[in-house]
């Protein structure tokens, strides 16, 4: 009796999209996280190869859908931008986030974040920072060989990877670019926009006012031209009727 082979089954490995939790627990939360990510976008515009997602599932490991995070927002350098429904790094040249950013709620539980702790710094991340802003605080750690070294003072800090500087004020964290602008919210952008537009505006009308007064003067000046011309006319017909009279013109 001749046994029949079949094939192995390939099982397919599912790599969920989202986790059914919401982006972020409250609008202070969600709106840095949306500040960030959308600033850093401005500051590596397309084409740069710098993929910037926001609360994105990342998974470092083929094979093994149980290990995930989903950073408040990553950034990876050497990676195109472009539509992701996940971070699957076998597929990105296996190349980690090299920069986290996590902005911490009152959710937040110390064992949850520990866990973020290790699994950025088992696969790859090489600055990790942390912002709580109900209570204004900013911790940054930084990659070195096989560990995380806090930063001891992030007023003032640059970030190697991204260029920004971290300002702590009495009330709010600034982040400003390497060019000097600071992050913005979307409604601020908007804003100051509007006012670049208004300004231009303002500009282009007023070099449509000097062009005018440019076209109004230079016809003044046809104008009198056209009659020094009449009057010259006038002036050479008037000298010819006197010579046809007999009249020395010369010594007029």
């Amino acid at each position: 009796m001749v046994q029949q082979v079949t094939p192995e089954t390939t099982i397919e490995v599912i790599y969920p999209e989202s986790d059914g939790q919401p982006m972020a627990d409250n609008t202070e939360q969600f709106a840095w996280i949306v500040k960030i990510k959308e600033n850093l976008e401005i500051l590596f515009p397309s084409p740069a190869d710098v993929f910037i997602a926001g609360d994105l599932f990342w998974y470092p490991v083929q094979g093994n859908p149980n290990i995930k995070q989903a950073p408040d927002t990553m950034v990876v350098f050497g990676r195109p931008k472009g539509k992701r429904s996940s971070y699957l790094q076998w597929n990105e040249d296996n190349i980690p986030p090299q920069v986290v950013f996590e902005i911490l709620s009152p959710g937040n539980t110390l064992k949850e974040m520990a866990k973020k702790l290790q699994f950025y710094q088992r696969y790859g991340v090489e600055e990790y920072y942390i912002y709580d802003p109900a209570k204004n605080d900013l911790n940054g750690l930084l990659h070195s060989e096989d560990s995380f070294e806090v930063i001891e003072e992030m007023n003032g800090w640059v970030s190697p990877r991204l260029g920004i500087r971290f300002t702590l004020t009495p009330d709010t964290l600034e982040i400003v670019s390497p060019t000097g602008q600071k992050f913005l919210s979307p409604g601020e952008i908007d804003q100051l926009r509007e006012q670049e537009r208004q300004r231009a505006e303002r500009e282009r009308q007023a070099k449509e006012v000097a062009l005018q007064e440019l076209e109004a003067a230079s016809q003044e000046k046809e104008a009198a031209l056209q009659e020094l011309e009449k009057e010259r006319d006038r002036y050479q017909e008037l000298l010819a009727k006197l010579q046809k009279k007999g009249i020395d013109t010369d010594n007029l």
